[in-house]
């Protein structure tokens, strides 16, 4: 199983929650592999058992596996890291403090590894204290060029960059875009996105020149209900990607 993520055209590939195995699967046939499927660290009780399950559902969908922390949690960082060693996933959500822990426990530098930024209300920074003990202090606020600079120091492959709130953020995002093609690194928007804002934010990140953007979009696009992300939504999500990469 490959270990590279199935970018359309090489250049976009969704990131959503599977709530199943079965949705997974179904996730993974509605975007015709351009998907990357998350599975939350938070949801089990122990490396062990979550090295087991996440290893039947990367078995599931040609290893287009996503290691989550769970809505950012530093506290899931340590986690995600000794998973990830095991599992050798596709891709693996960190901390900005966590990358480089990620990246030697994996032992290659085929699976994504990105490092969560935030917003700070300036365009051209970013807040990198979001690891365990570091979130709890005083931010720390970086040039976005510094930030990145520092991600690659530590063997991460894009920025994360969470919460966005949708279009909230939507000029330090463009300022995100732009340092991250300038300086050839991938970028990852996350948080409010839905079916509606979708397509302006990715079209902001294609402008810019970004190589590769792995946008994600969680709570918008699940079932209430059942827990499970909708195919359809994906099908829907698919459809701008192709029309936006031409």
């Amino acid at each position: 199983m490959t270990l590279t993520p199935n970018f359309y055209k090489n250049r976009v590939c969704l990131n959503v929650l599977a709530g199943s195995k079965e949705n997974a699967q179904a996730i993974w046939q509605a975007a015709e592999g351009h998907v990357l499927v998350g599975v939350l660290s938070k949801n089990y009780a122990s490396v062990a058992s979550a090295v087991e399950d996440m290893r039947e559902y990367a078995a599931l969908i040609d290893n287009a596996l996503s290691v989550g922390l769970g809505a950012g949690d530093p506290r899931q960082s340590a986690m995600v890291s000794e998973i990830s060693g095991e599992v050798q996933p596709q891709h693996v959500n960190q901390v900005f403090t966590g990358v480089g822990t990620s990246r030697a426990l994996l032992g290659q530098a085929q699976t994504v590894v990105n490092g969560l930024v935030s917003p700070t209300g300036t365009p051209g920074k970013v807040k990198i204290s979001t690891g365990p003990l570091s979130s709890q202090a005083p931010d720390a606020i970086v040039p976005v060029e510094t930030a990145i600079a520092m991600l690659k120091d530590m063997g991460g492959s894009s920025i994360k960059y969470f919460p966005m709130g949708g279009l909230q953020a939507i000029d330090e995002f463009k300022a995100v875009a732009q340092a991250c093609a300038q300086h050839d690194f991938w970028l990852e928007p996350t948080g409010g996105i839905d079916l509606e804002n979708f397509e302006a934010i990715l079209q902001i990140a294609l402008d810019a020149g970004v190589s590769k953007i792995i946008p994600h979009i969680y709570s918008s696009i699940i079932d209430k209900q059942s827990g499970n992300t909708r195919p359809e939504d994906v099908k829907t999500l698919l459809a701008i990607t192709k029309k936006c990469v031409g």
